[in-house]
């Protein structure tokens, strides 16, 4: 069977979650034996992190049942930064918007942080496949490294791409909000800026 991403490469592994082919270079190897595709693999590290905060809120629970121990004014400061952490992350990549299931049925429009990073993997395997290449536009992309719909390359266009001789690339939202964070997307990385109402 042929990898998805690269159809002239066999299929080694299969993503445990969407049953995708894929080839070495494209299985992310979360622990020994268990491949995910890169947008699975995203998901996957998502809903890791919530179940553990659950469990931690769990353990905390029963041990107070237990002993009943006085927390301390430096106990309560971590676990408010720690929430706080954690929340801030969470809207950063996502923006309260909702996560797409496993099977793809994901609202793009709706979910312009998501599409943020689904084009940005896609661009990755790309580049990986041509040789350290970027595509000259977004559709490119399309259907080889990036599984969306013909119905939906419209929504490509809410996002900004534009290559870059020093840097490789850089892909962000078009039309951020005001007082919204504004995420760019390189090849070094991502950086994170508050866009201002004169911005925008």
């Amino acid at each position: 069977m042929e990898c998805k991403n690269h159809p002239d490469r066999q299929a080694t592994h299969f993503c445990v979650a969407c049953e995708t082919p894929l080839c070495d270079d494209c299985a992310e190897e979360s622990e020994p034996g268990r491949y995910y595709c890169f947008k699975c693999a995203m998901m996957t590290s998502v809903s890791a992190v919530s179940a553990t905060i659950r469990d931690k809120k769990e353990r905390a629970a029963d041990g107070r049942a237990k002993v009943k121990k006085k927390l301390t004014a430096f106990h309560y400061f971590i676990m408010l930064t720690s929430t706080l952490i954690l929340a801030m992350w969470g809207f950063i990549l996502f923006g309260g918007q909702e996560f797409p299931d496993f099977e793809g049925n994901v609202n793009l429009a709706g979910n312009t942080r998501v599409l943020l990073f689904m084009v940005d993997g896609g661009i990755k395997s790309y580049a990986h496949a041509n040789g350290s290449i970027y595509p000259e536009r977004l559709p490119d992309l399309v259907p080889d490294y990036l599984s969306i719909g013909s119905d939906q390359l419209r929504h490509l266009a809410l996002l900004s791409y534009e290559k870059d001789p020093k840097i490789g690339y850089r892909l962000f939202l078009a039309n951020p909000k005001p007082g919204e964070m504004h995420i760019i997307i390189s090849a070094h990385g991502i950086q994170y800026q508050l866009q201002s109402e004169k911005e925008a």
